[in-house]
């Protein structure tokens, strides 16, 4: 393989349509997944097109895997089987293990004329697959940061940091 800077391989993301018309930008998904298990999928779903989003991820099942979404702007309201609801804004993140199954709706809205995000699919291992169902919220104040340099800020939402690695 052709290495460039260390980077082995590029892949472009390619527009796609989900739900009831969600036009978005798939990173990764089916064809690559053996590449990156237990990444399943990438979405970027940004647009200040409301008619590219707002019929949004009517009701739907999952079961076996773990969906993460973190809003860069606007909001995505949630509904599920279980009786969760929620709604997440920019910098904050919808965790939901879909485990042993769940149906649930997500629907994206603009603020300021503007709506994006990214959601992240990722495989349970076998002996987790039929996991009980769970919903969680993570509100962007009580996300970590960690600034390694002045012009670096990373979020950290998920794992365990360590000071002074």
């Amino acid at each position: 393989m052709d290495q460039v800077r260390g980077i082995e391989r590029v892949l472009r993301a390619y527009t796609t349509t989900e739900g009831a018309g969600v036009r978005l930008h798939r990173a990764f998904g089916y064809y690559e997944v053996p590449q990156f298990d237990p990444f399943l999928m990438l979405d970027d779903f940004r647009s200040d097109k409301p008619e590219e989003y707002l019929a949004g991820f009517p009701w739907h099942p999952h079961r076996g895997i773990e969906t993460v979404t973190y809003m860069l702007e606007g909001t995505v309201d949630h509904e599920d089987s279980l009786g969760n609801s929620g709604s997440i804004s920019a910098g904050d993140v919808q965790w939901m293990t879909a485990g042993s199954g769940i149906i649930h709706q997500e629907m994206p809205k603009p603020v300021h004329g503007r709506m994006g995000g990214f959601q992240l699919w990722v495989n349970l291992p076998r002996a987790g697959k039929m996991t009980e169902p769970r919903y969680q919220e993570i509100k962007s104040d009580t996300v970590p940061v960690v600034s390694p340099r002045r012009d670096i800020n990373i979020r950290v939402i998920a794992g365990r940091m360590t000071i002074g690695m």
